[in-house]
């Protein structure tokens, strides 16, 4: 199995983990499109199309570019902010997990497209957002094209509630126990899902913070000293849904930023998933 395989874009692609909706459907046309003609004139030119590749030019299609890493891991050409690695060997930037990904997902020999997540600084708003990237093995080079999803919100996180909810009807102690695993279909980049028991206004689950499960929900406070277990508490005591904002760490940022949380509360459950959004902290909550 060629090691390129293993090598491709230390940039932190994510195998495995839960797929989203594809709310960017032109940009995946057009990511998809720009590959196929870079595979096509990489075939016909050989590695003379590398230096194509690494100019302002017809590879380059506004956030749109090419990039290229051989066999031993060296990034070989880049008109994005990769640029800056060609030469460099990436290897060094692999974690383990990524690594062990690596070598069960990317273990066939098939030359076709394939897709995969990773994170990498978007340059028009300066944070580590999701990629998705097209990539396809030509020979011992991969040639890839990636562009940003976005961050996950409202309508991904009402999505979530809704599938927790029905599988938490169905199933309650086997759903529960898969929050608690970290299952992915529970999980959605920063999207996860928290429940309480509403009789003893404990956490029942939570979807990443495993150490809050058996804790009290009354007292729970946010960073500016918001009293959010309460809060919410109230907030379903005589309506079954929901919204409130408050502080909390993003678990993949690791900064605190704004949660836009939509509650549901189901027989003696209150089920709440929240997006990070940029409102302002102050927000107040208030009903649906």
């Amino acid at each position: 199995m060629n090691k390129c395989w293993m090598l491709l874009i230390g940039l932190c692609i994510v195998f495995g983990t839960s797929a989203s909706a594809d709310t960017q459907p032109d940009d995946a046309r057009r990511a998809k499109a720009l590959l196929e003609r870079a595979v096509e004139h990489y075939r016909e030119e050989g590695d003379r199309a590398l230096a194509a590749f690494s100019r302002q030019g017809v590879f380059l299609e506004e956030d749109l570019y090419v990039f290229v890493v051989d066999g031993e891991g060296v990034m070989l050409a880049s008109s994005g902010p990769s640029h800056a690695l060609i030469g460099r060997n990436i290897k060094p930037l692999l974690d383990d997990r990524l690594k062990r990904d690596f070598e069960t997902v990317l273990s066939e020999s098939e030359e076709g497209i394939r897709e995969g997540e990773y994170r990498w600084v978007n340059r028009s708003t300066g944070r580590v957002e999701r990629k998705k990237a097209f990539y396809q093995r030509v020979g011992d080079h991969i040639l890839a094209v990636g562009y940003y999803l976005g961050r996950p919100g409202e309508a991904e996180a009402k999505a979530l509630l809704e599938r927790v909810t029905e599988d938490l009807k169905e199933n309650r102690h086997k759903t529960l126990n898969a929050i608690n695993w970290l299952d992915p279909r529970y999980i959605q980049d920063e999207l996860y899902a928290f429940v309480i028991d509403l009789q003893s206004n404990q956490f029942l689950a939570h979807g990443y913070d495993l150490n809050l499960i058996g804790k009290d929900f009354v007292s729970l406070k946010d960073r500016t000293g918001k009293p959010i277990g309460q809060d919410m508490l109230d907030l379903v005591d005589d309506q079954p849904e929901a919204q409130y904002a408050y502080q909390w760490r993003n678990p993949v940022t690791r900064k605190y930023e704004t949660k836009q949380a939509y509650l549901h509360r189901e027989d003696d459950l209150l089920i709440v998933v929240g997006h990070y959004s940029n409102l302002d902290s102050a927000s107040a909550s208030q009903p649906k």
